[in-house]
């Protein structure tokens, strides 16, 4: 594979046992609407997740005699975004006009009666211009709620000079298996978030995919959703979280390790696999030698001969059903989901378009290698989102407590997650 030199630069069924996440959050909060806005030229506010100026840049585009945008920001952590945004929503507070909401929430907002419908000929634009992947994330019980914005995957990065030692093939699909294994025989490791956070649901989820399975089915039958989780897709996922643990190859802070961890582990002297985002690299700060040893591959197989589920991330923006100018801003997502602003954000902030239109932009071609941008869409077209459910959060939070360490993982844990994400659900444990 290429060097990349350009990458230094630069709907609700009856019968629920109990209240659903967000009417939980509904019942609990007391924040007060907002007031009124100013006579004059309309403010649409955009809540956005924290960037590099993206967003804000895409903002200032869209504004228009008619309205302009504004921007606030949210909370680092995409749970506390979560929170932020479902306690003053509510509130019914009309001081949000539009949101930038990570994928996992998606069906949650649109089940609490949060965000405001999108016309069917939008709904149609936007899933015309997505990937099928980031498509299918903004969608909850075949409505497409949110527009795609950007759309992030996962691809295996790695050492080509370990490789070289190696007998592999990268131009070939590789497993999990043989990364561990060829990592283990070379004093190397796989770099990976296993975290006991979201980004550990991400690669559980991806693995599970991978290998053909689900979390979970029926989704919208909200708490009785079907755990799938105890499958022989999951147990095939802790096999390959039982053999990195316990193998010459995990690095030694396995069990603590985020996006950032992953990263500095791969730059460091043992690095040699590495899954992460598109935009890790932004900021990651290698050295030059560690650039030019920079190759990159599709994620690995769970299963050997079967194509690989690579993770699915982004954002989607959806409008507030309490907006004050509902139908200004949902007339606004056209323009910031355009592709030429996809591409725009995607300059400023290493977070890729949401369509194959946003990477043709003259911008996106700039950022990274032919070859690689090729390499994400191919993912992108092939990821794996996580499942579309109002209750994910609680789903997520039974599979970090149940799989959380690594270490401890193995044959039995998918039957233990099953029963612990069903107790959860039917309020009888907690998270």
């Amino acid at each position: 594979m290429s060097r990349a030199p350009s990458i230094r630069q630069r709907g609700r069924p009856g019968g629920r046992r109990r209240v659903a996440p967000l009417a939980a959050l509904a019942l609990a909060s007391s924040l007060l609407a907002a007031c009124g806005g100013d006579s004059g030229t309309p403010e649409l506010v955009w809540y956005i997740n924290p960037d590099s100026g993206g967003q804000a840049a895409v903002a200032e585009a869209c504004s228009t005699d008619e309205y302009t945008i504004t921007t606030q920001v949210l909370p680092q952590d995409a749970n506390q975004q979560r929170i932020q945004l479902a306690r003053r929503l509510a509130a019914g507070d009309s001081g949000i006009d539009i949101m930038s909401i990570d994928p996992p929430f998606t069906a949650e907002f649109a089940e609490a009666g949060y965000l405001a419908e999108i016309p069917e000929d939008l709904q149609q634009t936007f899933r015309d211009q997505a990937f099928e992947s980031a498509a299918t994330a903004a969608t909850w019980e075949d409505q497409l709620v949110v527009a795609p914005f950007w759309s992030n995957t996962q691809v295996l990065w790695y050492r080509k000079s370990l490789v070289e030692q190696t007998d592999l093939d990268m131009e070939q699909p590789v497993t999990w298996q043989q990364i561990i294994e060829a990592a283990s025989a070379n004093d190397a490791t796989v770099a990976v978030q296993a975290n006991k956070y979201e980004g550990y649901s991400v690669w559980i989820n991806a693995l599970i995919s991978g290998a053909g399975g689900d979390i979970a089915s029926e989704t919208e039958r909200g708490a009785d959703a079907q755990v799938d989780i105890d499958s022989d897709a999951g147990r095939e996922a802790a096999k390959v979280i039982a053999e990195l643990a316990s193998s010459e190859a995990a690095p030694a802070d396995l069990s603590i390790a985020q996006e950032g961890q992953a990263a500095a582990t791969f730059g460091g002297d043992r690095g040699a696999f590495m899954v992460n985002w598109t935009y890790i690299l932004n900021g990651a700060g290698y050295s030059d030698e560690v650039v030019d040893d920079l190759g990159w591959a599709r994620y690995p197989q769970t299963v050997e001969g079967e194509e690989s589920r690579p993770p699915y991330g982004g954002i989607g923006i959806g409008v507030s059903e309490f907006s004050d100018d509902k139908e200004l801003a949902v007339g606004a997502l056209e323009c910031l989901t355009s592709p030429e602003n996809q591409a725009l954000n995607a300059e400023l902030t290493g977070n890729m378009p949401s369509s194959e239109a946003g990477y043709d932009e003259q911008k996106v071609q700039e950022l990274f290698p032919g070859d690689l941008l090729e390499l994400f869409q191919e993912s992108l077209e092939a990821a794996a989102p996580r499942t579309a459910s109002p209750y994910w959060s609680d789903i997520s939070g039974g599979i970090q407590s149940t799989w959380h360490p690594p270490s401890g993982v193995d044959e039995q844990t998918p039957g233990q997650a099953k029963q612990f994400i069903e107790d959860v659900l039917q309020g009888r444990s907690l998270l």
